[in-house]
């Protein structure tokens, strides 16, 4: 599909903007918690993003040794670095620069997330995607997507942009989920330049600036930060703007959903639906089930 501009004529605006948690995971790997458990019910059906990134192998050396999921999707993008994937289901794979490693846990899976480099820098970010009820117990199922199989075109002002998930301007992304239809986009706009993006009022979104700043609504969005969009009734997108002060071009995530509107219930590496269901992936897992 070719590159096609859609106009935006009601842009949304801001709902707040989130810092985001410093923390660690895995074997003490430093990473921001930047879309966390409090927000799921108004990010549905995303239920975490993490942000990592340094220099320093302290940081990142350990990597995620061997552990469970069951009931939702991991998506992996990773800018620098290579991390190896292996899991209980025989999938191995490198995740390197520029590439993304999507994963349905479904039924539930073991698997681990191992640096292959002692230095130099590791940077990219972990999406969770919820499943709808009726799949949370699907064949787990895993992807590697080389960087050279993603999407990408560049806009009349040079704005380039990077399709993982969904459909941007006419050009469809490396994944597409039915029942979520996530839209997942990697952005870069040079100092001075706007991009606009046509969205469902009825579907959630947030920005991720991870490069300088940019505006949305009138409202600055620095880096490091996270801004919820509102839904506002009746819009049809969002409208970008990069500051001409910026001094490289602005990096950012565009991420937007089509909630599923079930409950969600969170008990570590699992998300189900009730407790009990919650009380089972436990008892599975201690039995060896999660193979």
């Amino acid at each position: 599909m070719a590159y096609a501009p859609q106009p935006v004529s009601s842009p949304r605006t801001i709902d707040h903007i989130v810092a985001g948690v410093s923390t660690s995971d895995g074997d003490g790997v430093k990473l921001t918690r930047v879309l966390h458990q409090p927000l799921q019910q108004r990010m549905d059906p995303f239920l975490m993003l993490d942000a990592f990134g340094s220099d320093n192998p302290g940081d990142y050396i350990g990597g995620f040794p061997t552990h469970p999921h069951r009931g939702f999707e991991t998506v992996t993008y990773m800018i620098a670095g290579r991390m190896r994937h292996r899991d209980s289901r025989g999938h191995e794979g490198v995740l390197q620069n520029g590439g993304v490693q999507w994963m349905t846990a479904g039924r539930g899976l073991m698997h681990s997330e191992l640096p292959e480099q002692e230095e130099g820098l590791m940077e990219g970010f972990q999406l969770w995607l919820n499943l709808p009820a009726k799949d949370k117990m699907c064949e787990p199922w895993y992807r590697d997507i080389q960087s050279s199989e993603i999407p990408e075109y560049r806009t009349d002002e040079k704005v380039h942009v990077r399709v993982i998930a969904g459909e941007s301007h006419g050009v469809a992304g490396a994944m597409q989920r039915e029942h979520t239809e996530p839209l997942y986009l990697d952005i870069a706009l040079p100092p001075g330049a706007q991009f606009a993006q046509p969205l469902a009022d009825t579907h959630n979104a947030l920005l991720y600036v991870y490069r300088e700043s940019v505006f949305v609504a009138g409202s600055e969005i620095p880096t490091k930060r996270m801004a919820i969009l509102a839904n506002d009734p009746g819009s049809d997108g969002v409208l970008i703007s990069a500051p001409a002060s910026n001094s490289s071009p602005a990096r950012l995530l565009l991420i937007a959903g089509k909630p599923l509107r079930e409950p969600i219930v969170q008990y570590g590496p699992f998300v189900m639906n009730t407790r009990d269901q919650l009380v089972q992936a436990v008892h599975d897992l201690q039995n060896g089930r999660f193979t």
